[in-house]
């Protein structure tokens, strides 16, 4: 399927919802969104320098919930170390969310995906799996989600400072592909290698936290290598299932 047809097949899913679900969205009640993360890259995603290709497997995620845009992290300022450079470089997002979890009161929800679906163990999801789960959010709160890009060394995809707003202008639930708001930052914790070859980098690496470190601001990667569009590499849709009463 094109995604010009898949996103027309969203926008007339929008305008399709059960009469009783748009009489409770209307309501302000809490709603159940299903998120879906699914990598779409492929074998010759990345093209190497020394004439191979390899895909782009995407790490376990990070998602919150709140009122106020994206908490983990502001462009332009240096980690805040606080597990962010566990996740950008090897993937693991126990941390970040651990403190999050522990320390973030403005974050109203969050949890971590890492199973992909149809499989048994978490991992990372390489090209045609997906990570789905389910967020509870009212007319307001926004989406923000952050992964590692796998064969990087701190690289990792997430929305800017707004996050992604799950509900429109008028308060109703939005049926979207939101691909296009995610951008792919680099953590400036790790220097950085060619996509895909680098020895420190998460597929490679002997273990966890190798590389030669840096202390660089979180901002749009930007350096002499050359990287897939997002697009290329994940689609990222949302859907509204259900609407209870707002907790």
């Amino acid at each position: 399927m094109t995604r010009s047809r898949s996103a027309a097949l969203l926008a007339v899913a929008a305008l399709t919802l059960p009469a009783s679900l748009r009489a409770q969205y209307a309501a302000g009640r809490e709603v159940q969104f299903t998120i879906r993360v699914e990598n779409v890259s492929t074998p010759a995603t990345l093209k190497l320098s020394n004439g191979k290709t390899a895909p782009a497997p995407t790490a376990p995620l990070l998602w919150t919930i709140t009122d106020e845009g994206n908490p983990l992290f502001t462009p332009g300022a240096v980690d805040r170390g606080q597990g962010l450079e566990r996740l950008a470089e090897d993937g693991n997002p126990g941390v970040l969310a651990d403190y999050v979890t522990a320390n973030l009161k403005s974050v109203l929800r969050n949890g971590v995906a890492g199973t992909p679906v149809g499989d048994a163990h978490a991992g990372p999801i390489t090209p045609g799996k997906a990570y789905e789960f389910t967020v509870a959010a009212s007319p307001g709160q926004r989406l923000t989600l952050a992964f590692m890009f796998g064969q990087s060394n701190d690289l990792f995809y997430a929305p800017g400072p707004k996050a992604i707003a799950l509900f429109d202008a008028k308060g109703q639930p939005r049926v979207a592909d939101v691909t296009s708001e995610l951008r792919l930052w680099d953590a400036g914790t790790e220097v950085n290698e060619e996509p895909g070859l680098g020895a420190s980098q998460a597929p490679r690496q002997p273990a966890p936290n190798t590389g030669a470190a840096e202390r660089r601001p979180v901002q749009l990667v930007h350096d002499r290598f050359t990287y897939p569009a997002t697009r290329d590499v994940v689609k990222v849709t949302i859907r509204p299932s259900t609407a209870t009463a707002a907790r």
